[in-house]
């Protein structure tokens, strides 16, 4: 079931812009993956962040692990080693030691890019009260100028391990496409289609009142 799902999955994140994975030819279960942070608001801007992503045989019933690679993200949620904290990649149901909702953390609802868009998010929006590395989230708290500085020159690092041919999307790619204006021609077909069958208010009310004045002739007679 899990080689079923992940290959599923996989074609899907192929199509995107913002993620590049090579897959183990001898297991697809291990993942290298190549996340691009395309927010130009993000301190990690122009980031290639490389990670290993590894799925359980049991997948999608477990979460697969998530790390780093060099260079090593410097992170509040992220280990020495590069492992990812993060409550998406942690075991089904509700934690009553860190108080984390079975909701925040993985399902067999979730999947890969679930856990991928969860890691850009995390990356500018770190949770500091439970880090995976303190001196990364006492430098995020209490020194942002220096802790930005850092994210820059991970950022800047990881741009020469972009692989050849793979191209950096900009914000302007990954826009969402405008809403269209107007009615669509399922709206309009939907629209004309009512009209046909409940007809106009008004020729309702002049078919009402000429029965009426017919039902009164009669009595009169």
């Amino acid at each position: 079931m899990a080689e079923k799902r992940l290959m599923s999955e996989l074609q899907a994140l192929q199509k995107e812009k913002w993620v590049y994975i090579e897959v183990n030819e001898a297991d697809i279960k291990k993942w290298d993956v190549g996340l691009m942070v395309v927010n130009p608001d993000s301190v990690f801007s122009g980031a290639y962040l490389k990670a290993e992503m590894t799925f359980p045989s049991d997948y999608p019933y477990r979460p697969p692990t998530f790390r780093f690679t060099k260079p090593i993200v410097y992170h509040p949620n992220v280990y020495p080693d590069g492992r990812l904290c993060i409550s998406i990649l942690h075991a089904p149901g509700e934690d009553e030691m860190s108080g984390e909702q079975a909701s925040e953390r993985w399902s067999p609802l979730q999947g890969a890019e679930s856990v991928l868009r969860s890691v850009l998010l995390l990356l500018d929006d770190p949770e500091i009260n439970s880090p995976a590395n303190v001196d990364a989230s006492v430098t995020y708290r209490d020194k942002r100028v220096e802790y930005n500085t850092r994210a820059r020159q991970v950022a800047e690092q990881s741009r020469a391990g972009i692989p050849v041919g793979v191209d950096f999307p900009t914000s302007e790619e990954l826009a969402a496409p405008p809403a269209k204006s107007g009615l669509d021609d399922d709206d309009f077909m939907n629209e004309t289609d009512e009209e046909s069958i409940g007809g106009s208010d008004s020729d309702s009310d002049i078919d009402m009142d000429d029965f009426d004045e017919d039902f009164d002739e009669e009595d009169d007679d």
